[in-house]
């Protein structure tokens, strides 16, 4: 899948230590999907990642934009997945 990041995005990515292929793994097959609850713009993509412990990375896209931006992404510590 082709995509953007924002420069949010790539600082986020850096900082928190998400390597891209966690990131292309959650645009191209995630778990869960979800809706933006204010920006109708935005959907979020949810994914266990098992090399990070299985804990569930969130991956926040403008789907509306050609090639979809990545606005952010961050492991959801308050999610979990079936």
């Amino acid at each position: 899948m082709e995509y953007v990041l924002t420069e949010h995005a790539r600082d986020a990515l850096e900082k928190r230590r998400i390597q891209t292929a966690w990131l292309e793994r959650v645009l191209n097959a995630p778990e869960v999907t979800e809706a933006d609850p204010v920006d109708p713009d935005l959907e979020h993509r949810l994914a266990c990642i098992g090399e990070f412990g299985g804990r569930v990375l969130r991956v926040i896209v403008n789907t509306n934009r050609t090639p979809p931006h990545v606005v952010t992404a961050f492991f959801d510590r308050r999610r979990t997945l079936p």
